[in-house]
């Protein structure tokens, strides 16, 4: 049976794959699978004993004997249930130790927290980001938090990630850099959870999101990006999570679509161009996950984009299945302006509140702008309040600054080096450990990814884009969309200052191009036994070389104390040093 079609409905049941099938769990999880979806080596063995004429062919025996094992393992609901849960709830519980051990190192603002930890305890004091005194740094770290000024500081990105980095600091004080740091640390640790949810939304195995999950849990530049105070990581995360509501909507959709389609076929009064669907609450869920993405990085609006254009072409896509005669009409035409309606004003609310504090007070910078009569617009739009013409003239000038920057700094990259992982950012450096005695005893905190995971990403981005050609699978579509919306836009920007973590948004969309393409070589248990014991082995010695290999570099991220010579031997690329 051929691929299903990249406009397909995820039906939850099983597809044949020419390179190995995605077989999809039971939807509700306690199910246990029947006798007829397991044929095993060994169950052929005994078919042959007991003289069933079975052929000696290899090809005639199918799956492993890690599938007869595994299916007694799970055998049980409860068992099923564990498994369905209890593993993504376990690799969730990995990420988070490796993201919150030791998170209060170093007790000193480190790289760009020198913007967002300050201005995040300003607005939570003023509603506004405030400037500081010139070496204010070293006494926050100290418990000074009160030397902040009253003026307003020229920020360049809106309010949302700063809010959120502060949380932590406004429940808990921000003398200890523990909850300078915790949130961020809390959204990487949620990200890994969604990242799995989403991956077996997409293949409907468990297995595949656990690889998944564990790759991104395991992974420095996750790990860096969760332990230290910067916006990236919430970036990330609100636009994986646009992106599962996405694929939920799929579902949700197909089902009311297809069903108000063959009912009104059936009354004879079947539209040409199908009917308006309103009620799509994922959609809306969409549009806030994209907005708040929007409300801590401007670049979020390119995943708000990039599934817009997503929505509708599936819509369309959706139509033609179901024999809708004008279903390009009716996906781009009637169902496209809804589509709109439910994201993107959804989107504007959310990132417009995030400037409530700056909204409500009158100390941010370009608060007062408008109410100089130098800067009154033109007469058509006096009826626009003061407060929001400032704002529009603040944004303005943010997006100037931003297009223009292209001053020289000794760790930026270009964004052609990041799927290769060319240049990462060494975040922190210290020769001083009261851990070693040597002369030569160094922390340093780097975001340098496993090399395993960021290079074996970047070939099953590869092969995803094949398998988009010949097989026109939805899911391999879906993850392509992510990762271009993350990363394409960054190509029309290369004389500008960007740095290698800036991949952090996107990389769930890469590892789960990885994940997609680790099921892929697992196979099925129908596949023959040759191929499924390949496909496990494959799979399971990568994954233990990539444990390792996170293992060996995780005081690179953790800022553990090493000697020099160990230092040395992370470093595999000149640009690592």
């Amino acid at each position: 049976m051929a691929a299903e079609d990249a406009d397909g409905p995820d039906t939850g049941a099983a597809e044949a794959r020419p390179d190995g099938p995605a077989r999809r769990e039971p939807p509700v999880p306690g199910l246990a699978l029947p006798e007829s979806m397991l044929v095993t080596r060994d169950a052929r063995a005994a078919e042959g004993a007991a003289g069933s004429g079975a052929s000696d062919d290899d090809d005639d025996l199918r799956g492993s004997a890690l599938d007869a094992w595994w299916e007694r393992v799970v055998s049980t609901p409860a068992r099923r249930w564990l498994w369905y849960w209890g593993a993504p709830i376990a690799v969730t519980l990995v990420a988070a130790v490796l993201r919150f051990w030791n998170l209060g190192h170093p007790q000193q603002i480190i790289f760009d927290e020198t913007y967002y930890v300050k201005d995040a305890w300003t607005l939570w004091n003023l509603g506004y980001e405030a400037r500081w005194p010139e070496g204010a740094d070293e006494g926050f770290a100290n418990g000074e938090n009160d030397t902040y000024l009253e003026e307003g500081s020229y920020v360049v990105h809106p309010p949302l990630g700063k809010w959120l980095i502060g949380l932590g600091m406004a429940a808990f004080g921000a003398e200890a850099a523990f909850w300078w740091r915790a949130t961020t640390a809390l959204a990487g640790t949620i990200a890994v959870f969604v990242v799995m949810m989403v991956a077996r939304r997409l293949t409907g195995s468990t297995v595949a999101a656990v690889l998944t999950g564990l790759f991104l849990a395991i992974d420095g530049n996750a790990i860096v990006m969760s332990r230290v105070a910067l916006l990236d990581g919430w970036l990330m995360l609100f636009a994986l999570l646009g992106f599962w509501f996405v694929v939920l909507d799929r579902d949700w959709t197909w089902q009311r679509l297809s069903h108000r389609v063959v009912a009104a076929r059936s009354g004879s009064r079947e539209s040409a161009v199908g009917p308006a669907m309103w009620n799509r609450p994922w959609v809306i869920a969409a549009g806030a996950a994209f907005g708040a993405a929007c409300a801590v990085k401007w670049s979020g609006v390119w995943f708000l984009a990039a599934f817009g254009l997503y929505l509708v072409l599936v819509d369309s896509l959706a139509r033609r299945r179901l024999g809708v005669p004008f279903w390009l009409s009716g996906g781009i035409l009637k169902q496209g302006p809804i589509t709109f309606l439910l994201l993107v004003p959804v989107a504007f609310v959310v990132y417009l509140a995030s400037w409530t504090g700056w909204l409500l007070t009158d100390g941010g910078y370009y608060r007062d702008w408008a109410d100089d009569p130098a800067n009154a617009i033109g007469a058509q739009l006096e009826w626009i309040p003061p407060a929001i013409q400032s704002l529009w003239h603040y944004h303005e000038s943010a997006y100037g600054y931003h297009v223009g920057l292209a001053s020289e700094h000794p760790w930026q990259s270009s964004p052609l080096t990041w799927l290769l992982m060319i240049r990462p950012v060494a975040m922190y450096l210290s020769f001083a450990s009261d851990a070693c005695e040597a002369d030569d005893c160094r922390e340093v905190i780097t975001g340098l990814g496993n090399p395993l995971l960021w290079w074996g990403a970047l070939l099953a981005v590869g092969y995803l884009l094949y398998r988009l050609v010949r097989y026109r699978e939805w899911q391999v579509a879906a993850i392509l969309v992510g990762a271009g919306a993350g990363y394409l836009p960054w190509l029309a920007y290369l004389d500008r200052t960007v740095f290698q973590f800036y991949s952090i948004a996107f990389q769930p969309f890469t590892f789960l191009a990885l994940g997609y393409a680790a099921h892929c070589i697992l196979g099925s248990r129908d596949d023959p036994w040759w191929k499924r014991d390949r496909g496990i082995g494959v799979i399971a010695v990568y994954t233990v070389f990539v444990v390792l290999v996170s293992a060996f570099f995780y005081p690179m991220w953790t800022g553990i104390p090493m000697l020099e010579t160990f230092w040395r031997l992370h470093l595999w690329l000149p640009g690592w040093s």
